[in-house]
């Protein structure tokens, strides 16, 4: 059901430290770091990610998260857009479609639901 989790940091770098240290005891490499700062930590089972929150506020429990859903098609992924839209949800971020990222061009759709929470649906296309 996820694609990723994505938690918010205040200070990257001491977070990457963190993660890169707890993760390398289960087994996982250490995060990658993107052109935007982030840190991925990408498996055979879904995606971890730390960012600094795209509002430019600090981090907090919540602000800068993203909670990731697979989806099968883009149909499906503009269909739960759509039934989000119609029961309380919020459109944020940029309108469903393609970005182009580091993981290769993927299908984005994000909503905030009725409690500000920021989910999305992401494909690899």
């Amino acid at each position: 059901m996820f694609s990723h989790i994505m938690v918010g940091a205040t200070d990257i770098e001491a977070s990457r430290k963190f993660y890169d240290a707890t993760f390398a005891a289960l087994g996982y490499g250490p995060g990658v770091i993107d052109p935007k700062g982030r840190v991925f930590y990408i498996t055979d089972t879904g995606i971890f990610a730390i960012s600094s929150p795209i509002d430019g506020n600090p981090a907090t429990a919540g602000n800068g998260s993203t909670i990731g859903f697979s989806a099968p098609s883009t149909e499906a992924s503009d269909a739960w857009h759509e039934a989000g839209l119609a029961s309380g949800g919020t459109s944020c971020e940029e309108p469903p479609g393609v970005r182009d990222s580091n993981m290769g061009d993927i299908y984005l759709a994000y909503l905030r639901d009725p409690s500000g929470n920021k989910i999305c649906t992401l494909l690899q296309v």
